[in-house]
């Protein structure tokens, strides 16, 4: 049986305003930085398990719903509602302030990963 080999994106790729959380997320032997859905979307994926989104607009991740209403309640972020519909996913939060992703990313990729 033979290891799974996982697919790697040219960091650059992602573009300079998520540079710091790429190049930090990805030391990690286990994770992966993927195309996402759309031009100019990427992922950041552990065991296969997204737990980043970088869109062109936006830094996601998926944290305990927990932190997600703690970080929503002191107006640090907003829940993701990825159709614009409403329709909020509980353990996704979009957080604008550059100066915080690098380590909420953390935190998703230690959520994600255990």
């Amino acid at each position: 049986m033979t290891a799974k080999r996982t697919k790697r994106v040219a960091k650059p790729a992602a573009g300079m305003r998520f540079a710091p959380v790429v190049a930090a997320l990805t030391k990690h032997r286990d994770v992966t930085l993927e195309p996402g859905w759309g031009a100019g979307n990427f992922v950041l994926k552990v065991a296969g398990k997204i737990f980043v989104i970088l869109a062109a607009d936006r830094f996601v991740a998926k944290l305990p719903k927990t932190r997600v209403d703690e970080l929503a309640a002191q107006g640090i972020g907003t829940r993701f509602d990825p159709r614009k519909n409403g329709r909020v996913m509980k353990e996704w939060i979009v957080v604008g302030d550059e100066a915080r992703w690098l380590e909420l990313a953390r935190e998703a990729y230690r959520f994600v990963r255990a």
